[in-house]
């Protein structure tokens, strides 16, 4: 079986259009200001329904929201799923799920060993962990690829994937070498930041063997 493919950080029709056209099982919708893949409630809520439409899983990406805004934000946009990238608190994630009753994801910048052993910490509370490369003037986004090979043998605990300078001409490799049941893709198949490519989604998306 294929990996499940997240194809994030969408901002226009034409994108979610492409991402389901070839075979994608979810989007990315990226509600963090300072990020060039930023959107606000009104647009995502609206990619969010013509996703859902297409039969893709619909993510909502959050930086170290206050509870003010994620309330918000689930109100409005409804998404399948919260995804967790800053610095969140496996306490108030645990919180988030039970409250929303919403799949949740934490993703993880991998640094090294102890980062896995670290990770841990989620099990119970996320519903899958998503290792990235670790954190820089952005907490994802970066075209930054990690070690993938932290994650050979690695027995995992969690549903899990990866992120992290994926592109059409590695997320092959980074699939045999990690076994990545989920891989997400943003600057990879991007144009310029926060321009997203169409022919480069339907590249990825064959790579990954969709």
């Amino acid at each position: 079986m294929p990996p499940l493919v997240k194809i994030c950080g969408l901002k226009t029709p034409e994108e979610v259009d492409a991402a389901i056209r070839h075979g994608a099982t979810h989007i990315g919708l990226n509600h963090y200001q300072p990020s060039p893949r930023y959107i606000d409630l009104k647009a995502a809520a609206e990619l969010r329904k013509q996703a859902s439409a297409g039969g893709l899983k619909v993510a909502l990406l959050l930086v170290n929201a206050s509870p003010q805004l994620l309330g918000a934000a689930y109100d409005e946009v409804r998404p399948d799923i919260i995804q967790f990238h800053g610095r969140e608190a496996p306490e108030w994630i645990g919180a988030v799920k039970q409250h929303a009753r919403v799949e949740v994801w934490k993703a993880v910048g991998l640094k090294d060993a102890g980062t896995l052993e670290r990770s841990q910490q989620y099990r119970g509370v996320v519903d899958r962990l998503l290792f990235d490369a670790p954190a820089q003037a952005m907490p994802g986004g970066t075209g930054t690829r990690f070690d993938w090979s932290l994650l050979v043998n690695h027995r995992h605990t969690m549903d899990w994937g990866i992120a992290g300078g994926l592109t059409p001409a590695n997320v092959a490799e980074a699939i045999a070498a990690t076994g990545a049941p989920l891989v997400d893709v943003s600057s990879g198949v991007e144009s310029a930041p926060g321009v997203k490519d169409v022919d480069k989604i339907a590249a990825f998306l064959k790579a990954a063997g969709r």
